[in-house]
């Protein structure tokens, strides 16, 4: 059997960590080991490759994604062993940074948070080792969504502030990120006033970026991911009229199929209505929005949200009971 397979059934048993481990590099590999005699044409296949990936899902589940850039990762790794020109190097080392924060959002996407956190380790080092700031601070900003995502709203501020100073003061999709990031940590930390002033700085950025800055890619800091990112801070901050518009504007924005986005979108509408007063309507939009996803979208992110939503709503809620049989903890 193929070692894709193996991988690909290791994560489908949930046993994703210790498969992936064995991937990643040391920071010995990086500083010391990078790249190869390989010809310029060999770089430019990877470049691509991580070009390629950084489109996102496309409907594919999370699991077979993983599966196939683990072992992409694990080929690329080897060049790690032979000599390289200065120039080679540094691109090894971006590519390198790129495609390691790559498994590192599909493994947060899944749940898989302290791989995550490995994996976004060896970005970062990948990524410092290349000289590119902006990358290192994706990968930052990247990383903070892990802290933000699970209940840690200080850690991703700290990790969000670190990409913002990396990235600088020039529009860039790594300082919007960085931003958006950092608005949604302070909004659930409580401390408002630094939620809004992130809040507007990322829309004053956002405004600014080129085409190619707002590509949909994960590198990328799309109008689609702005009004995503937006849409939590904003329900969080209890802006609901706001908050229904940026919405209602990254649903218009989602390409087909974005399950994921869209079951996030609809659980933050979720969560304005119940902050509304209405509970059923909210109870109501949150069970079809996650009982209508595949079953290999509904773990990590999408399960915590909506679990968070439940947990939030009084057991007297009409329609509670279906939000708990979408998420099998009726009974």
């Amino acid at each position: 059997m193929k070692r894709r397979d193996v991988l690909r059934g290791a994560l489908a048993a949930g046993l994703a960590g210790p498969g992936l481990a064995a991937l990643t590099t040391t920071r010995h590999d990086i500083d010391t080991a990078l790249a190869a005699d390989h010809t310029t044409s060999d770089l430019g296949f990877w470049e691509s490759t991580a070009e390629r990936y950084g489109y996102g899902y496309h409907g594919q589940a999370p699991t077979d994604v993983l599966s196939n850039l683990a072992e992409d990762f694990g080929e690329l790794k080897m060049l790690l062993d032979r000599p390289q020109t200065v120039k080679g190097r540094a691109t090894l080392c971006y590519v390198t940074g790129q495609m390691a924060g790559m498994v590192a959002i599909v493994l947060h996407d899944l749940g898989q948070h302290r791989e995550a956190h490995r994996w976004f380790r060896t970005a970062g080092r990948a990524a410092e080792q290349s000289g590119d700031n902006l990358l290192h601070a994706w990968v930052l900003g990247r990383e903070a969504m892990v802290p933000l995502n699970y209940g840690a709203p200080q850690a991703a501020a700290q990790l969000a502030e670190q990409a913002r100073h990396l990235a600088g003061d020039k529009p860039s999709a790594a300082a919007a990120l960085a931003a958006a990031v950092a608005s949604r940590a302070y909004a659930i930390g409580g401390h408002t006033e630094k939620a809004l002033h992130a809040v507007s700085d990322v829309e004053s950025l956002a405004e600014r970026l080129t085409p190619q800055q707002h590509a949909d890619t994960w590198f990328g800091y799309p109008m689609q991911k702005h009004h995503v990112h937006m849409s939590q801070a904003l329900t969080l901050l209890g802006e609901t009229d706001r908050a229904y518009e940026t919405q209602a504007r990254a649903l218009e924005l989602s390409r087909a199929p974005s399950h994921m986005t869209r079951a996030l979108i609809a659980i933050d509408q979720a969560a304005c209505r119940a902050r509304d007063g209405d509970r059923a309507e909210a109870a109501h939009i949150a069970a079809k929005a996650y009982g209508v996803l595949p079953v290999s979208y509904r773990t990590g992110l999408t399960r915590t949200r909506a679990l968070a939503l439940y947990r939030s709503l009084p057991g007297d809620t009409p329609g509670l009971d279906q939000l708990a049989d979408a998420l099998g903890t009726a009974g």
